[in-house]
C-alpha cells in the first residue's frame, strides 16, 4: 500500500519550498493518488508534469499499481493550508463555519492559528432612521472553519 507520507516526501524532494507548497495529498482505497500543489506565483502545467514524473519514477520502483493526478489548487478550491490564506490576503472569501454559519468578507489578517475577515453589515444605529453600512472584523480559528473559498471577481 502507498502511504501519504511517502508521496509527500517525494513531492517535497522536487519542489522549491521557498515558492511552492503541498496543499493536499489524498490516496483512495484503490490507490488513486491526488496531489494538489500551490505557489506564491501559481503553478504551471509543466511544473505539475515534472512533479508527476518524479512520483511515478519513485513509486514504479516498488512495482505498485496506482493512478496519479498532480494539479494546482484552483481558485474555486477551498483554502486548506495557512500559506494559501497568506497568499490571498486582501481578497474576499466565503467562509462556512463548522456549525454552518456563512460569512462573507475581505481577508485582512492571517496568523498561525486563526485569520480575520472584514465584514460589511447594514445596521440601524440607535436614534437614526436609516441603516448604515458598518465594517466589523471577525476572527476565526482554522479548526472552526468547514470551508473557505475565494470569491472570484472580474472587476
Amino acid at each position: 500500500m502507498i502511504s501519504k507520507e511517502r508521496v509527500e516526501a517525494i513531492v517535497n524532494e522536487c519542489i522549491d519550498s521557498e515558492k511552492e507548497f503541498v496543499v493536499d495529498v489524498s490516496i483512495s482505497a484503490n490507490n488513486k493518488i491526488l496531489v494538489l500543489l500551490d505557489s506564491d506565483e501559481g503553478i504551471s502545467i509543466d511544473r505539475c508534469v515534472k512533479v508527476s514524473r518524479k512520483i511515478e519514477q519513485d513509486l514504479d520502483e516498488d512495482d505498485l499499481d496506482f493512478e496519479l493526478e498532480v494539479s494546482s489548487a484552483g481558485l474555486s478550491s477551498p483554502l486548506k493550508v495557512v500559506r494559501q490564506y497568506k497568499k490571498n490576503l486582501g481578497r474576499s472569501l466565503n467562509v462556512i463555519s463548522n456549525d454552518g454559519e456563512k460569512t462573507k468578507g475581505k481577508l485582512v489578517e492571517v496568523n498561525d492559528n486563526d485569520f480575520s475577515i472584514e465584514v460589511e453589515e447594514l445596521l440601524k444605529p440607535e436614534g437614526k432612521k436609516r441603516k448604515e453600512l458598518v465594517l466589523r472584523t471577525v476572527t476565526l480559528a482554522y479548526n472552526e472553519v468547514k470551508s473557505a473559498k475565494i470569491i472570484i471577481s472580474f472587476r
